[in-house]
């Protein structure tokens, strides 16, 4: 017994060493239980990282907006003006239409009286040879851009919680597996001091040092263990933004594949062709930056608008004059309406922008050409993990099965004292860890298949639509 007992105890040290996981914490008095579903739900729509890119998509469309308004009255200003002007000094008393004959007209200073004046312009563009309206093509291409970009932050935001989300599943399974470790080492404990006190000669103080210097090393371990399953709920409660005196817990402790039926390959890459932001966003970039191509070169050539301006003073004590040749800047109306056209002649600096212009438009198709390998790696990549890791929990179930056979005819052979306890305590040294390592190649899985949704560009869609099963 003595010899089954320190061996077991040094087996189940051993596993619960490697589990690094104890069950000794405390929940927090308020806590929201979610599922994995839940909890994706309400980090995208609480996710600051998500609320930056909208805002963002907000600027886009504002720019959007000012350039759509450019197409009516591009340049429309008005201005006004206000201040005393003086009367007029009219000693021969001249009628009022013939002033301008009379030499001993003055402005009368002394006399002064409220002066207002109005001035507008306005230009309205008619032929720009395309600049307005691929300036707005532009503008909305940087509306999609932007949207691609958000719909990229929400992938992300929902694997990294789906990702904390099994986590936290994984030291719950781990747990359960330490608590019966961390029992077997109690009954171990305490077999060797009911020995001691009976004063069996096969065991002496050695085998108690050795086990309390192994148990304070399970100790150690224990805080270890509370320490990170407290970091695990709170990364978890802090990607959903819970109000700090509330914790999280799944809705499900057991760790189980989630039912998922993988298709073909290329169903796969058709996706991801289609969906991924990134493919969105490059063809939105490549058709900002051929507007932008289009824009640069519309400087090329002269801009047919219509023009029109007018005025209008008034100063009380002053007389307008009919003839067309003088004028009263203190009592004066006019509009002037007519075409015109508007020619750039700095011909060296519109090339050069049109060359710049070219040049980020091969920019971006280029980043076109290599967003798309590297989108159809990544899926393939993901792909093919899913297939592996359903092939490692296939595998670890079935050692587990074989682990489980094995240890029943071990306790079996040892309650007829015809076993062999070396091979007792190594049956249940490997049928704890493979159960660990289970939990471990399920918890793999899990996030295979979230990863692979994920890069095809459709984890979101499944989420809101409800498809994605057993979350």
């Amino acid at each position: 017994m003595n010899r089954f007992s320190r061996v077991l105890i040094k087996a189940t040290l051993l596993f619960a060493l490697i589990a690094g996981i104890h069950p000794r914490f405390a929940f927090a008095q308020d806590t929201l239980v979610v599922s994995l579903q839940s909890a994706m739900t309400r980090s995208l729509e609480i996710s600051p990282q998500i609320r930056s890119a909208a805002a963002k998509v907000d600027y886009a469309k504002a720019r959007h907006q000012l350039a759509r308004s450019s197409r009516f009255l591009t340049e429309f200003n008005a201005t006004t003006a206000h201040s005393t002007a003086p009367a007029l000094d009219n000693p021969n008393d001249t009628p009022g239409d013939r002033l301008y004959l009379d030499p001993a007209v003055r402005n009368d200073w002394q006399d002064l009286s409220m002066f207002n004046r109005i001035e507008f312009s306005a230009i309205q563009p008619i032929w720009t040879w395309g600049e307005i309206s691929r300036s707005i093509d532009a503008a909305d291409a940087g509306v999609k851009v932007e949207v691609a970009t958000t719909e990229g932050t929400s992938h992300q935001v929902a694997e990294r919680t789906a990702q904390l989300y099994f986590s936290l599943q994984l030291t719950e399974a781990l747990s359960r597996l330490t608590t019966e470790a961390g029992d077997i080492v109690e009954k171990a404990i305490n077999e060797i001091n009911r020995l001691l006190e009976e004063g069996d000669p096969g065991v002496d103080d050695a085998d108690l040092f050795q086990v309390r210097i192994t148990e304070q090393e399970f100790l150690q371990r224990v805080v270890e263990a509370d320490e990170s399953r407290h970091t695990a709920r709170m990364a978890l409660a802090r990607m959903m933004f819970l109000p700090e005196n509330q914790t999280v817990s799944p809705t499900s402790v057991i760790l189980d594949p989630l039912p998922f039926e993988l298709k073909e390959l290329n169903d796969y890459l058709m996706a991801a062709l289609n969906h991924r932001p990134e493919m969105e966003g490059v063809a939105a970039g490549m058709d900002a930056r051929s507007a932008q191509v289009d824009v640069a070169k519309s400087q090329l050539y002269p801009k047919l608008f219509v023009a029109a301006g007018g005025k209008w003073s008034y100063a009380a004590g002053r007389e307008r004059q009919p003839n067309p040749f003088v004028s009263d800047p203190f009592l004066s109306r006019g509009l002037q309406i007519g075409i015109g056209f508007r020619q750039n002649l700095s011909f060296g600096q519109t090339k050069a922008k049109i060359n710049q212009a070219e040049a980020q438009f091969a920019e971006v198709a280029a980043q076109s050409d290599a967003a798309r390998q590297l989108i159809l790696f990544e899926v393939e990549e993901a792909y093919r993990n899913v297939i592996v890791t359903k092939q490692a929990v296939a595998s670890k179930e079935e050692s587990l099965l074989i682990s489980k056979e094995w240890l029943r005819l071990e306790q079996v052979n040892f309650d007829l004292e015809i076993g062999d306890t070396e091979n007792l305590v190594k049956a249940v040294k490997e049928n704890l860890t493979l159960r660990a390592a289970r939990h471990e190649a399920v918890f793999k899985y899990n996030m295979a298949i979230v990863k692979l949704l994920s890069k095809t560009g459709i984890l979101v869609q499944t989420l809101n639509d409800g498809t994605l099963v057993g979350l």
